[in-house]
């Protein structure tokens, strides 16, 4: 009976993928044939890499897609655009990453190429875009990733908006205030040294942090959608009760009909949605948790990619300290 079952199981997911369609293969241009020979790659390996999403690739695969996309595309804004889409379909998975092997603490690994989550997925993006080879995605990762550059946990930009966005300002800037709609204040306590110790259980002797900002409340953002351009940041804004947080992350890209659409990863796997159809998604979300006290979307801030940001040097790694 169980091989009847499980012979009539595959026999209907074989049918079912029958009759899913195949996406038509991906063949090279001549300018593109041209940019791969600058980088060193053949027609079949251009052609390989084409046909292949980010996250199924191996790092050696993506330095040289990374090189290659340098000459194919030259324009940052629209290169952020195509790489992001080329991850649609990476598996989402929540705190994929840590230090490990350079720390201890936080054991999940340095990179992932398979996976992500909302802050990977936009910092593999920005380093990518930004980048030529593995080993320049690589350090560029971690400029962007950590404050100074400076590999650990107790240095990883942890807080989006007090953290991140400050210590990325030489690659976007906040614009939220600037777009022309009324904004509403919110206001954060960064306590990084007991969060350090709760999560971690690393002491740091670091003062509290009053941090005020803003963010466009979500019935407002139709109107400003169209100032949005490719590559730009946003920070999801949630909460209740006056506490407010960014909540998630994601990047501008513009729809063939010119829409606004937020690509980000999130459970399942990286997407791709117009602004209005993920508040109203969220909306529905809200809707069904309401009295359950939970975060609900409370509105957006924006961060205008750089036209040409110019990546500030990594300071020294220190030397780890001795126990004794």
């Amino acid at each position: 009976m169980r091989k009847t079952l499980c012979a009539l199981a595959t026999a209907l997911l074989l049918a079912a993928c029958a009759h899913q369609p195949i996406p038509p293969r991906i063949e090279p241009t001549l300018a593109q044939l041209d940019a791969a020979q600058r980088v060193g790659l053949d027609a079949a390996q251009l052609g390989s890499l084409l046909n292949k999403p980010l996250y199924q690739m191996q790092p050696a695969e993506l330095g040289r897609f990374l090189a290659w996309q340098q000459l194919d595309q030259p324009n940052l804004r629209q290169r952020i655009a195509a790489l992001a889409r080329k991850n649609i379909g990476q598996p989402y998975e929540l705190f994929l990453l840590g230090e490990f092997p350079y720390e201890t603490y936080d054991t999940q690994p340095l990179f992932s190429l398979a996976k992500s989550d909302c802050v990977v997925f936009a910092e593999h993006t920005y380093a990518m875009a930004l980048s030529a080879s593995w080993e320049e995605f690589f350090w560029m990762l971690q400029r962007i990733r950590y404050r100074d550059g400076v590999i650990g946990t107790a240095t990883r930009n942890h807080y989006t908006e007090a953290d991140w966005n400050v210590a990325n300002g030489w690659l976007v800037q906040d614009v939220t205030a600037t777009l022309g709609v009324p904004t509403r204040p919110y206001h954060q306590r960064i306590d990084r040294q007991a969060f350090l110790l709760k999560q971690f259980k690393i002491q740091r002797d670091i003062p509290v942090q009053p941090f005020d900002d803003v963010y466009v409340a979500k019935q407002d953002v139709a109107a400003i959608e169209a100032q949005l351009q490719d590559g730009d940041f946003v920070n999801v804004i949630s909460g209740r009760n006056g506490n407010y947080y960014a909540s998630h992350v994601g990047l501008i890209v513009t729809g063939a009909d010119g829409s606004r659409r937020l690509l980000h990863s999130a459970e399942p796997q990286v997407r791709e949605e117009t602004l209005q159809a993920f508040i109203a998604r969220l909306a529905e979300r809200d809707a069904r948790q309401a009295g359950q006290n939970k975060a609900e979307l409370a509105g957006f801030k924006f961060l205008r990619l750089n036209e040409s940001p110019q990546v500030p040097p990594m300071a020294p790694q220190p030397r780890p300290t001795r126990p004794f």
